[in-house]
């Protein structure tokens, strides 16, 4: 039987803290992952579409992008998340418009993502007009022509935005990023701006890819591998699987993290009767219990140690053809690590002096070495420098180019890497523009456009005046959520498409719009007969996907679809770009990404393959290094950052709760962590909570602080949340997002990648009067 979404709102006053898990997955995950899918889709449907989840004539979890094994799948090739994520999409419940007749607007406003996103699918397209109190329906043309005619109204292309999530297929990516530029902006915001941009910019500096360089066979054949913050157990929980199987092949892992993550501990593997009835795996071998924002401080104090230990028993430890035949940059490295101020790396890392040494031994005594990482890294102000750190450690071992190991940012939404390879991106290259407007007959603007922080100032400063979204919650996902708020209302048209509703829904524009899309889950049939579309996964395997079930409305488009109708709407028949044929048969889409995307040569063939192809990368295939300005890998020299917080202060890290991926709420319980029924709570160490004069179970406002001028200081706040003591690194605090969002100043960005820094916000904590 399915349940009927909640009537009310989450009540924090029930919100209840219990023990911590020492271990993830195992009995209650398999658990939770059926109870939600009955839930949400009734007993059958669920077990007829988790059957289908990442299998090779099925469909692509919406939820993260971890790949699947090639050759032989499990059963069940999915974790409780991806359970969940299919569950929200294939759920039986409605929105339609009786719904959005009975709710105002602004009754909706005041619920939370969670119980806006459990009410269900929504059936068909609705637009708020200016005034209106209510979403009315509206049909598909009307819709289209309504955009086309405030787009055609604009004084310039670049006064329009244009969001990307990263479940956006290849196919509808491709479409949107030639749409936007048809129409000449390069202003293609998307969520790889908030997440793993950092890792991008760091990787095509020192490799000249900037994606990683493993395969998930090599996380198996690896002896040493490192997880620096990463909570694999709820973000990429099918990562445990390949972990517990490096471990039975001899690897050893490190956990490089401020909070003890259940996932690292003892996996307790679901699809074996050891993992549902035993003990389960031990996982890391090593737990260091790092300050927020000390992993580049830890990084090079390994670099230090390793040329140390180098010079002490030359050609031992530095992989010296390796350097001197394929690196620069390695002297000035050297010379400025050689300087390394210990002092610093105490005060950054928190770390003992024996356990930065125990760790550089091991990268030492290491043959295939895999560095993994995740948003603890990719968020800070030094983000960048921090991986660069990273890659001087493996290339100073040679770890690059050769099985087992390598570099390995491990991506969050299922499909956020290949809509950049399609073209989602505010500066792609001369090469990529070149190639579309041969193949197209249009005229790509030259100049860059805004990312996400960069779209939101703009919508703020009246620069931007339509505003649109292909998946995603804006509203939710961005930093300093007042700013970000009042800036979309600023808009004079905000359009979301989506498949339910979300915060950004009622956070609009003067006329506002939502165009509902089929899921993945879906199948999608159009004039030439039933389709597949195809993702990249975080390893650069492009797979396919096909939907099997019957969508959750007759008046749903596909994304493919929803592209093609607006550009024939805003461009017309005559366009050089045959939109109407495009959107009949995704085969043509594919033959021209073949043409226009590097590594994408025969891809209609290739994508057929059972397990879809590899795109190709240099430093992994053949160490080569073609893509840095010299042809060579780039050791980099970077001024070490400490973060200091004033007296009476907390460095605060946003993450996820065990029940939601990324702003998605799942539900109300962050399992491994103890949390149950709510969501507003600020975990901090027992010491610091003594030292702050505060009492574990307090409820406080959370006061982020950030310096505006040199003179002056901006404060952001954060109510009734209730403090929970916790064993995370001392002077560092943790709360969830979106609700901690508010906190993050929008000008406070991560260099080089202009990522908001939601992993090291300085706060203070204020005893609420009860």
């Amino acid at each position: 039987m399915v349940s009927t979404p909640p009537e009310r709102d989450v009540d924090e006053a029930e919100l209840d803290v219990t023990e911590r898990k020492k271990w993830a997955a195992g009995i209650p995950g398999v658990a939770t992952s059926l109870r939600r899918g009955v839930e949400q889709m009734g007993a059958l449907r669920t077990g007829a579409t988790l059957r289908l989840l990442n299998q090779r004539e099925g469909f692509d979890c919406p939820g993260c992008a971890w790949p699947e094994p090639r050759g032989h799948r499990a059963a069940a090739e999915f974790c409780e998340n991806g359970a969940k994520a299919v569950a929200e999409e294939a759920t039986r419940r409605r929105v339609g418009p009786e719904f959005f007749a009975e709710h105002p607007v602004a009754e909706l406003a005041e619920r939370t993502d969670y119980w806006l996103g459990q009410q269900g699918r929504i059936t068909q397209p609705v637009v708020l007009r200016p005034g209106a109190t209510h979403y009315t329906p509206i049909d598909w043309s009307d819709a289209f022509e309504l955009i086309a005619g405030q787009l055609r109204a604009l004084s310039t292309p670049d006064e329009a935005l244009f969001y990307t999530s990263g479940r956006t297929s290849n196919e509808a990516a491709f479409l949107y990023q030639l749409l936007v530029r048809s129409f000449g902006t390069n202003n293609l915001p998307d969520c790889s701006n908030m997440c793993h941009e950092s890792s991008g910019a760091a990787l095509a500096e020192t490799t000249g890819v900037g994606k990683g360089s493993v395969t998930l066979e090599d996380i198996t054949r690896a002896d040493l591998l490192v997880v620096v913050g990463q909570n694999p157990g709820t973000n990429h929980p099918r990562m445990l699987t390949a972990l517990e199987k490096a471990k039975a092949n001899g690897a050893r892992i490190i956990a490089v993290n401020p909070l003890p993550e259940a996932g690292l501990l003892r996996f307790k593997n679901p699809q074996k009767v050891r993992g549902l009835l035993g003990k389960g795996t031990a996982l890391a071998d090593v737990f260091c219990q790092i300050r927020l924002g000390g992993d580049q401080a830890l990084f090079q104090a390994i670099g230090h140690l390793l040329l140390r230990w180098e010079r002490e028993r030359p050609g031992q430890v530095v992989d010296q053809d390796f350097v001197s035949g394929r690196t620069e940059g390695f002297e000035e490295y050297a010379a400025h690590v050689a300087d390394l101020d210990w002092a610093e790396v105490d005060a950054a890392t928190g770390l003992d002096r024996a356990e930065v040494e125990q760790v550089a031994r091991m990268f030492a005594e290491s043959e295939r070495t895999i560095v993994c990482w995740a948003m603890g890294l990719t968020q800070h102000k030094h983000s960048v420098p921090t991986i660069r750190e990273i890659a001087n450690v493996v290339l100073l071992r040679g770890m690059i180019g050769k099985p087992g190991a390598g570099l390995c940012p491990v991506r969050g939404h299922s499909n956020v890497q290949g809509d950049r390879t399609m073209g989602i991106w505010e500066k792609m290259p001369e090469k990529f523009l070149a190639a579309l407007d041969t193949e197209f007959g249009i005229t790509s603007p030259r100049s860059h456009g805004l990312d996400t922080v960069g779209a939101i100032r703009a919508m703020r400063d009246g620069k931007a005046k339509v505003f649109m979204a292909v998946g995603g919650n804006f509203a939710s996902a961005s930093p300093d959520t007042a700013v970000t708020e009042a800036a979309l209302r600023a808009c004079d048209l905000t359009v979301h498409v989506s498949t339910k509703l979300n915060r950004s829904h009622v956070v609009h524009g003067r006329t506002a719009l939502i165009l509902p899309t089929r899921g993945r889950t879906e199948r999608d049939a159009q004039s030439s007969g039933e389709q597949f579309v195809t993702v990249e996964d975080s390893m650069s395997v492009v797979h396919r996907s096909r939907g099997r079930l019957e969508p959750a409305s007759p008046d749903l488009m596909s994304e493919v679809g929803i592209v093609c109708g607006l550009a024939l709407a805003l461009f017309g028949a005559s366009h050089s770009v045959p939109w109407a044929s495009l959107s009949g048969d995704y085969d043509l889409i594919r033959d021209r990404i073949s043409r226009v995307v590097p590594g994408c040569t025969d891809y209609n063939a290739r994508v057929r393959e059972p397990d879809g192809f590899v795109l190709p990368h240099a430093p992994r295939d053949s160490r080569e290094f073609t893509g840095t300005r010299t042809g060579k890998a780039v050791f980099t020299a970077n001024p070490l950052t400490v973060l200091r917080v004033p007296p009476g202060r907390l460095l605060l890290q946003t993450l996820r709760s065990h029940d939601q991926y990324n702003t998605t709420i799942y539900g109300l319980d962050d399992r491994y962590r103890g949390i149950k029924d709510g969501r507003r709570v600020v975990l901090v160490n027992p010491a610091d909570i003594t030292a702050l004069g505060l009492a574990d179970g307090q409820l406080v406002t959370l006061i982020s602080e950030w310096p505006d001028d040199p003179t002056g200081v901006t404060e952001r706040h954060a109510h009734r949340f209730r403090v929970v003591a916790y064993d995370t690194a001392r002077g560092c605090a943790a709360a969830y997002f979106p609700e901690a969002n508010s906190l993050i100043p929008l000008d406070s960005t991560a260099d080089t990648s202009n990522t908001p820094t939601s992993k090291s916000v300085v706060v203070r904590l204020e005893a609420e009067v009860v």
